[in-house]
């Protein structure tokens, strides 16, 4: 493997602290990391100690003379190599959030030495014949059940990964899975790259037309920090979305429209067709090394929906459910539009701006109206006071622990009766060092070892709109939307209460993790959590019940546009990663064929779905996009029952909490739902929800 020589000075002599503090104890509150202390230039002899020190804990695990245990075996390895996941979770959330070009080449160094070091241990023979003898052998009787989990999964994971394969085949397989990981990096760049480079300038006030003041100011202040004169406006959502949707000049939202949907996809140095070609038939590849047909196939043998017959199935379902009433949103947002003097087909750069103007006046109802009664402060007040009224916990901002940017706040969480749980980091404002969207990450995970409970450490990452000179953060609904959202998987995180590091918090199946994000956008419609945090940022008037109204009333706007929007993803996720034999033909053909049956609107001459669809290229949910949709079908059955029993009754938060949001992945998620739920999840929730069983 060629490791550049700024890398190999990096790496030599680092197995000592040498004044690297992230090769020391963390002496802060909480164990928090000390962003303040680390600098560029640690990380990668960190990397190399931790690697150093796994290799040293799987030899001995290994090699260990005694008869292999689950505990000297199985429970040994999944505590192994505790300093290389500590800088692993510290340097991969940072190279999301605040990343900078020298993050980005130690990125491109470390990748290829971490997958070696994965494959150095999955294809250890030694290592599996120990981890096979005490699969064929144990009495699963005297384990319990978080036990049992680990035993399945650890097993399936060395299967899944290698172990069983010719020694031909496992040389194969590690070329692969180097390349891969290299590919899903540069992916994830070259989107990045093409979002912060793109800037639309305007210098006459009357291409402003329609723009609300909230927006014109933050592209003012943007353009004066670019040294730009006029208004600048780029491709990050906050500024995007309501460009979109009230920008009068239709050349111009073409233009963004364009500008957004080419990335990725314009013949330069960050173009990504051949990359996509490329991981999709190492997928392959590595799929039928393993014994698989396909990528999904593979993927989905660990996965609730378990065969992509159960996947297709579901998106089929709801297409079917959904496109009629899409096609007739279409036939309304087009007689706005006309009515407002279009007279042309709705392209889908006019589609934000008349759905706005449709939506305004069906209900009277638009972001703006909304926004003053969404100050982020009071959205944040409103989810941590839903978190206390369901689950006793309670959040407590800590200035004292360090973060890595002065928009970064930092919290300590506490349950009911004041015992410490976590440290939650919120990040909720765009920058170019960011990625696009939002997430949330484990910086440290909930386990426990030897009487010690180490607790985890969570952050949320968003890209919400940012205040200006004259106004606080102003949120939409959508973006409050999200801030639900991405706090529900925090809490997933947060009140973990598992034994080993792989099965806690979010290590769930995938299409399992987005039930305790999803569930919480249910309560963003409800009144009495309304009621809890909308205010007026100006005269603290609360929300009015008529605005309240407004915003459940039109809870359906446009259901099966945006349903089939998630049914293309999904529908262009699984045509990738079904096909059997080596994709060769263009990127844009294979899209156009695999999302036809959920398109709406004409296509547009250069855009892609595919060059920036990061979840699938550069994220985790290759073949398992889905669960999006799958995960809805799982919160709106889950929520009727907090609907049935009151939005903020306490017992049955405490099943939530004991029987899903507690259990990470130390059991089958259908066992924990069926327990929760009382019985197997049906779509009857999600259609009614949806308004398409009508």
């Amino acid at each position: 493997m060629l490791i550049t020589a700024a890398a190999a000075t990096l790496l030599s002599g680092c197995n000592s602290s040498n004044n690297n503090p992230l090769l020391e104890e963390f002496n802060t509150p909480h164990e928090a990391t000390p962003f303040d202390k680390i600098k560029t230039e640690h990380y990668l002899p960190a990397f190399s100690y931790g690697m150093d020190e796994g290799r040293k804990e799987v030899d001995a695990i290994a090699n260990n003379a005694d008869a292999p245990t689950f505990e000297n075996t199985i429970a040994a390895l999944d505590y192994s190599g505790a300093s290389l996941t500590r800088t692993s979770g510290i340097f991969f959330n940072l190279n999301e959030a605040e990343t900078s070009p020298e993050m980005q080449q130690i990125a491109r160094e470390v990748m290829p030495l971490l997958t070696e070091y994965n494959n150095d241990i999955t294809l250890n023979e030694k290592l599996f014949d120990r981890i096979k003898t005490v699969y064929d052998n144990a009495d699963r009787s005297a384990l319990t059940s978080e036990q049992a989990m680990l035993l399945e999964k650890t097993y399936k994971h060395f299967t899944r990964s290698g172990a069983g394969l010719s020694e031909a085949d496992k040389t194969r397989y590690r070329e692969l899975s180097s390349r891969l990981s290299t590919l899903r990096l540069d992916f994830k760049q070259h989107v990045l790259n093409e979002t912060n480079a793109y800037v639309l300038t305007i210098t006459d006030s009357s291409d402003l037309k329609g723009l609300p003041a909230s927006s014109i100011e933050q592209a003012s202040e943007t353009a004066r920090s670019k040294g730009i004169d006029g208004w600048a406006f780029t491709l990050h959502q906050p500024c995007y979305t309501p460009f979109m949707k009230y920008a009068e000049n239709r050349e111009l939202r073409k233009k963004l429209y364009i500008a957004y949907t080419v990335k990725g996809n314009q013949g330069n140095q960050d173009d990504n067709n051949e990359i996509i070609r490329e991981i999709v038939n190492i997928r392959l590849q590595m799929a039928q090394l393993l014994g698989y047909k396909t990528y999904a196939d593979y993927a989905l043998a660990e996965r609730m929906a378990q065969n992509t017959t159960n996947v297709n199935n579901l998106l089929n379902e709801l297409l079917n459910a959904s496109k009629p009433f899409a096609q007739k949103e279409l036939a309304e947002v087009q007689a706005c539009a006309e009515r407002h003097g279009a007279d042309f087909e709705l392209q889908p750069y006019d589609w934000s701006f008349y759905a706005e103007k449709l939506r305004e006046e069906k209900y009277s109802l638009n972001d703006e109206a909304i926004r003053p009664y969404y100050k982020l402060d009071n959205v944040i007040k409103g989810v941590f006071g839903l978190a206390e009224r369901l689950y006793g916990i309670t959040l407590k901002e800590n200035k004292k622990i360090p973060v890595y940017h002065p928009d970064v706040k930092a919290y300590e969480v506490y349950d009911k009766n004041g015992e410490f749980l976590a440290l939650f980091y919120a990040d909720l404002h765009p920058r170019e060092g960011k990625r696009n969207g939002a997430w949330m990450n484990d910086i440290r995970d909930q386990h426990k070892q030897n009487d010690r409970v180490q607790r985890p450490h969570i952050i949320n990452v968003c890209n919400l709109t940012m205040p200006t000179d004259s106004k606080p953060a102003l949120l939409t609904f959508s973006e409050a939307s999200t801030v639900l959202h991405e706090f529900g998987h925090a809490l997933h995180g947060m009140l973990s209460d598992c034994t080993y590091p792989s099965l806690s918090g979010t290590n769930v199946y995938k299409d399992f993790v987005e039930l305790p994000s999803q569930i919480m956008e249910n309560w963003g419609q409800e009144k009495e959590f309304l009621d809890m945090f909308a205010e007026h940022y100006e005269t603290g008037e609360k929300i009015p019940a008529e605005l309240v109204e407004k915003i459940i009333a039109s809870q359906n706007f446009l259901a099966g546009y945006y349903s089939l929007r998630q049914l293309t993803f999904g529908l262009l996720d699984m045509a990738y990663h079904t096909i059997d034999k080596e994709l060769t033909g263009s990127i844009a053909d294979f899209e156009k064929v695999a999302i036809a049956p959920s398109l709406l609107l004409p296509a547009v001459e250069g855009a892609s779905v595919s060059t920036s669809f990061g979840h699938i290229f550069s994220s985790g949910y290759a073949a398992g996009y889905y669960s999006y949709k799958w995960s809805e079908v799982l919160d709106a059955d889950a929520f009727s029952v907090f609907k049935k029993n009151g939005i903020f009754d306490s017992a049955t938060a405490a099943s939530f909490r004991a029987n899903i949001l507690s259990k990470g992945g130390s059991e089958h998620p259908l066992e924990l739902y069926k327990r929760f739920r009382g019985q197997e999840p049906t779509i009857e929730a999600l259609l009614k929800r949806e308004g398409f069983n009508n």
